[in-house]
């Protein structure tokens, strides 16, 4: 597997995590961390690894 395939892969997993966080687990208080804002972290890092491994797709076609 390439690495850009694996950052792809990696990217869209944090994504499809992060979304269900975010979106329905608000109001659910937990005492170390709030899992709405960990929801928010996860889309950010899945996106930022999608944006990488895409960057990685047109590098190595080039």
């Amino acid at each position: 597997m390439s690495r850009a395939a694996k950052n792809l892969t990696e990217g869209s997993v944090t994504l499809l995590v992060g979304l269900p966080l975010r979106l329905f687990t608000d109001g659910v208080d937990t005492p170390v961390v709030t899992p709405t804002r960990l929801g928010v972290v996860l889309l950010a890092i899945g996106g930022v690894q999608l944006l990488v491994g895409l960057f990685q797709l047109q590098k190595a076609k080039a």
